[in-house]
């Protein structure tokens, strides 16, 4: 396989210690941190690598809700369902900041809490490394496939949520009551060769190429003239 983990933002967190406990006991204890890697195993939530300074560790395999911005009992405290939308979708992931959004006010629409309030970090994305192995997973289906946006919640937690859970407020562009979005799944291929009834080219190692209908039309063009 030739992708399973990603490099995250250096980004300071506290972990509730009951999940370095293995959720034996731990709870209302918080560790200081800060989020190294996070790994992507197909049906199960992302799990995050983190770094401890004060115990000079590493911890691994942390889900999302292991974390909170600061050392409280978030309120209200959002379980696991409510912070990860939809299961890692293949072992492929990247991690990119989408910049002309990353400044904006967020909004999640949760499945039990209702909307809250947040803040951009980051967004995890799906696909399928190696052609060499059956994709037996959705990341590359255009009516399967979702975005994870991790979104630091008003509430203290973090959350990682697909784009059609998410709205997305400019104070410049966007207006003081925006439309209710009414699209629909988008379940198209696009592509621009197969099909294509334009010519070919295999027939010429010219430079600045003319499909044979490309040559037909200019030389009728230029008889007119």
């Amino acid at each position: 396989m030739s992708q399973l983990v990603i490099n995250l933002p250096a980004q300071k967190v506290w972990v509730r210690k009951e999940y370095l406990r293995d959720l034996k006991d731990g709870y209302g204890e918080f560790v200081e941190g800060v989020w190294v890697t996070a790994k992507s195993i197909p049906g199960r939530a992302f799990y995050f690598e983190t770094y401890l300074p004060e115990y000079g560790a590493m911890f691994d395999k942390l889900p999302i809700s292991a974390f909170v911005s600061e050392p409280k009992t978030p309120d209200p405290d959002l379980d696991l369902p409510n912070l990860q939308f939809w299961n890692c979708m293949d072992y492929g992931v990247r991690c990119i900041e989408k910049q002309f959004i990353g400044s904006m006010d967020f909004e999640v629409r949760t499945r039990h809490f209702g909307n809250l309030k947040g803040e951009y970090l980051f967004t995890l994305d799906n696909y399928h490394p190696d052609h060499d192995i059956i994709d037996t997973n959705v990341s590359e289906i255009p009516q399967e496939h979702k975005s994870h946006n991790c979104i630091e919640l008003e509430n203290g937690q973090y959350a990682l949520y697909p784009n059609n859970r998410t709205r997305i407020y400019d104070l410049s562009i966007t207006p003081e009551t925006p439309l209710t979005p009414d699209f629909k799944v988008s379940t198209e291929y696009y592509q621009v060769e197969n099909g294509i009834r334009w010519g070919r080219l295999g027939d010429t190692d010219e430079y600045f190429w003319e499909t044979p209908s490309e040559s037909r039309n200019i030389s009728v063009g230029s008889t007119n003239i």
